[in-house]
Protein backbone atom coordinates (compact mmCIF):
# COMPACT_ATOMS: atom_id res chain seq x y z
CA UNK A 1 0.00 0.00 0.00
CA UNK A 2 2.25 2.39 0.64
CA UNK A 3 4.56 1.74 -2.53
CA UNK A 4 1.39 2.36 -4.17
CA UNK A 5 1.15 6.04 -2.21
CA UNK A 6 4.48 6.67 -3.40
CA UNK A 7 3.98 5.39 -6.77
CA UNK A 8 1.12 8.06 -7.45
CA UNK A 9 3.19 11.19 -5.59
CA UNK A 10 5.81 10.29 -8.16
CA UNK A 11 3.10 10.35 -10.88
CA UNK A 12 1.31 13.64 -9.75
CA UNK A 13 5.27 14.97 -9.71
CA UNK A 14 5.99 14.33 -13.01
CA UNK A 15 3.19 15.67 -14.36
CA UNK A 16 3.36 19.06 -12.24
CA UNK A 17 6.86 20.02 -14.48
CA UNK A 18 4.86 19.13 -17.80
CA UNK A 19 2.73 21.65 -16.95
CA UNK A 20 5.27 24.15 -16.23
CA UNK A 21 7.38 23.53 -19.45
CA UNK A 22 3.89 23.92 -21.52
CA UNK A 23 4.08 27.77 -21.08
CA UNK A 24 7.28 28.11 -21.21
CA UNK A 25 7.30 26.54 -24.32
CA UNK A 26 4.18 29.27 -26.05
CA UNK A 27 6.42 32.05 -24.66
CA UNK A 28 9.36 30.74 -26.97
CA UNK A 29 7.11 30.21 -29.65
CA UNK A 30 5.93 34.10 -29.18
CA UNK A 31 8.74 35.15 -28.85
CA UNK A 32 10.08 33.97 -31.88
CA UNK A 33 6.88 35.49 -33.54
CA UNK A 34 8.30 38.97 -33.81
CA UNK A 35 11.66 37.63 -35.52
CA UNK A 36 9.92 36.17 -37.96
CA UNK A 37 7.98 39.37 -38.79
CA UNK A 38 11.72 41.26 -38.89
CA UNK A 39 12.73 38.94 -41.78
CA UNK A 40 9.15 39.45 -43.41
CA UNK A 41 10.14 42.88 -43.46
CA UNK A 42 13.18 42.89 -44.74
CA UNK A 43 11.73 40.51 -47.72
CA UNK A 44 10.46 42.86 -49.83
CA UNK A 45 13.33 44.89 -49.77
CA UNK A 46 14.88 42.19 -52.09
CA UNK A 47 11.50 41.41 -53.79
CA UNK A 48 11.70 45.34 -54.69
CA UNK A 49 15.48 45.22 -56.67
CA UNK A 50 14.22 41.96 -57.87
CA UNK A 51 11.19 43.77 -59.46
CA UNK A 52 13.49 46.57 -60.98
CA UNK A 53 15.61 44.13 -62.66
CA UNK A 54 12.49 41.76 -64.14
CA UNK A 55 11.50 45.28 -65.77
CA UNK A 56 14.49 45.89 -67.55
CA UNK A 57 14.97 42.04 -68.69
CA UNK A 58 11.06 41.79 -69.63
CA UNK A 59 11.38 45.32 -71.58
CA UNK A 60 13.32 43.29 -74.52
CA UNK A 61 10.59 40.59 -74.47
CA UNK A 62 7.48 42.71 -75.23
CA UNK A 63 9.87 44.31 -78.93
CA UNK A 64 9.93 40.49 -79.66
CA UNK A 65 6.66 39.93 -79.00
CA UNK A 66 4.84 41.38 -81.67
CA UNK A 67 6.85 39.68 -84.67
CA UNK A 68 5.32 35.84 -83.95
CA UNK A 69 2.34 35.85 -87.03
CA UNK A 70 -1.10 35.02 -85.26
CA UNK A 71 -1.81 31.42 -85.88
CA UNK A 72 -5.45 30.87 -87.63
CA UNK A 73 -8.20 29.17 -85.07
CA UNK A 74 -8.38 25.89 -85.59
CA UNK A 75 -11.65 23.91 -84.55
CA UNK A 76 -11.38 20.60 -83.63
CA UNK A 77 -14.21 17.66 -83.50
CA UNK A 78 -13.79 14.10 -82.52
CA UNK A 79 -16.11 10.96 -82.64
CA UNK A 80 -15.13 8.08 -80.44
CA UNK A 81 -15.78 4.28 -80.85
CA UNK A 82 -16.80 4.19 -83.88
CA UNK A 83 -17.92 0.57 -84.88
CA UNK A 84 -15.98 0.52 -88.12
CA UNK A 85 -12.92 -0.42 -89.40
CA UNK A 86 -9.98 2.15 -88.76
CA UNK A 87 -8.00 0.56 -92.32
CA UNK A 88 -11.89 1.42 -94.14
CA UNK A 89 -12.35 4.81 -92.66
CA UNK A 90 -8.49 5.66 -93.62
CA UNK A 91 -9.50 5.65 -97.31
CA UNK A 92 -12.02 8.11 -96.96
CA UNK A 93 -10.20 10.38 -94.59
CA UNK A 94 -6.70 10.14 -97.14
CA UNK A 95 -10.06 11.49 -100.04
CA UNK A 96 -11.35 14.54 -97.96
CA UNK A 97 -8.14 15.25 -96.22
CA UNK A 98 -7.46 19.35 -97.27
CA UNK A 99 -10.11 19.98 -99.11
CA UNK A 100 -12.69 22.69 -98.75
CA UNK A 101 -15.83 21.82 -96.67
CA UNK A 102 -18.30 21.92 -99.71
CA UNK A 103 -16.12 19.81 -101.52
CA UNK A 104 -15.87 17.44 -98.81
CA UNK A 105 -19.67 17.28 -98.04
CA UNK A 106 -19.90 16.61 -101.49
CA UNK A 107 -17.54 13.91 -101.96
CA UNK A 108 -19.10 12.18 -98.50
CA UNK A 109 -22.62 12.89 -99.70
CA UNK A 110 -22.12 10.43 -103.05
CA UNK A 111 -19.62 7.77 -101.52
CA UNK A 112 -20.99 4.41 -101.48
CA UNK A 113 -18.60 3.74 -98.78
CA UNK A 114 -20.06 3.22 -95.08
CA UNK A 115 -17.58 5.35 -93.38
CA UNK A 116 -18.23 8.18 -95.97
CA UNK A 117 -21.28 9.21 -93.31
CA UNK A 118 -19.89 8.38 -90.13
CA UNK A 119 -17.06 11.45 -91.62
CA UNK A 120 -19.95 13.04 -93.06
CA UNK A 121 -21.44 14.00 -89.54
CA UNK A 122 -18.42 14.83 -87.61
CA UNK A 123 -17.26 16.91 -90.29
CA UNK A 124 -20.67 18.54 -90.14
CA UNK A 125 -20.13 18.90 -86.02
CA UNK A 126 -16.72 20.57 -86.44
CA UNK A 127 -18.38 23.76 -88.51
CA UNK A 128 -21.33 23.91 -86.15
CA UNK A 129 -18.53 23.91 -83.49
CA UNK A 130 -16.68 26.65 -85.32
CA UNK A 131 -20.00 28.62 -85.37
CA UNK A 132 -20.99 28.31 -82.18
CA UNK A 133 -17.85 28.40 -80.11
CA UNK A 134 -15.71 30.82 -82.47
CA UNK A 135 -17.55 32.67 -84.28
CA UNK A 136 -16.25 31.81 -87.92
CA UNK A 137 -18.47 30.71 -90.47
CA UNK A 138 -19.01 27.34 -90.78
CA UNK A 139 -18.94 27.06 -94.88
CA UNK A 140 -15.35 28.70 -94.97
CA UNK A 141 -13.69 26.15 -93.83
CA UNK A 142 -11.25 23.56 -95.24
CA UNK A 143 -10.53 20.35 -93.61
CA UNK A 144 -6.59 20.89 -92.29
CA UNK A 145 -6.46 17.64 -90.62
CA UNK A 146 -8.26 14.35 -89.96
CA UNK A 147 -6.88 11.38 -88.55
CA UNK A 148 -8.49 8.00 -87.82
CA UNK A 149 -6.96 5.85 -84.98
CA UNK A 150 -7.39 2.47 -83.47
CA UNK A 151 -9.92 2.02 -80.96
CA UNK A 152 -11.05 -1.11 -78.20
CA UNK A 153 -11.48 -4.39 -80.69
CA UNK A 154 -14.55 -6.14 -79.72
CA UNK A 155 -13.99 -10.34 -79.69
CA UNK A 156 -16.82 -12.41 -80.57
CA UNK A 157 -16.71 -16.07 -81.68
CA UNK A 158 -18.79 -18.16 -84.58
CA UNK A 159 -19.25 -21.58 -84.66
CA UNK A 160 -17.84 -23.01 -87.22
CA UNK A 161 -17.56 -27.42 -88.55
CA UNK A 162 -16.40 -30.25 -86.18
CA UNK A 163 -17.76 -28.22 -83.71
CA UNK A 164 -15.05 -25.66 -83.56
CA UNK A 165 -15.10 -21.64 -83.06
CA UNK A 166 -12.75 -18.99 -85.11
CA UNK A 167 -12.91 -15.82 -83.65
CA UNK A 168 -14.23 -12.73 -84.73
CA UNK A 169 -12.77 -9.38 -84.53
CA UNK A 170 -15.10 -6.64 -84.44
CA UNK A 171 -12.75 -3.05 -84.98
CA UNK A 172 -13.57 0.59 -83.53
CA UNK A 173 -12.06 3.42 -84.55
CA UNK A 174 -11.73 7.10 -83.14
CA UNK A 175 -12.08 9.86 -85.87
CA UNK A 176 -10.56 13.18 -85.10
CA UNK A 177 -11.24 16.72 -87.49
CA UNK A 178 -9.15 19.92 -87.54
CA UNK A 179 -10.99 22.58 -89.59
CA UNK A 180 -9.23 26.16 -90.28
CA UNK A 181 -10.83 29.08 -92.02
CA UNK A 182 -9.23 29.15 -96.06
CA UNK A 183 -7.57 31.88 -96.61
CA UNK A 184 -8.24 34.30 -99.76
Amino acid sequence: MADEKKDTKAKTAKKEPKAAKKPAAKKEAAAKKPAAKKAEAKKPAKKETSKKASKAKKEPAKKAAPKAPVAPPVVRASARYVRIAPRKARLIADQVRGLHIEKARALLQFSPRGAAEDIHKLIDSAAANAENNHDLIGDEMKVSSITVDEGPTLKRFRPRAMGRATPIHKRTSHIAVALTPVED
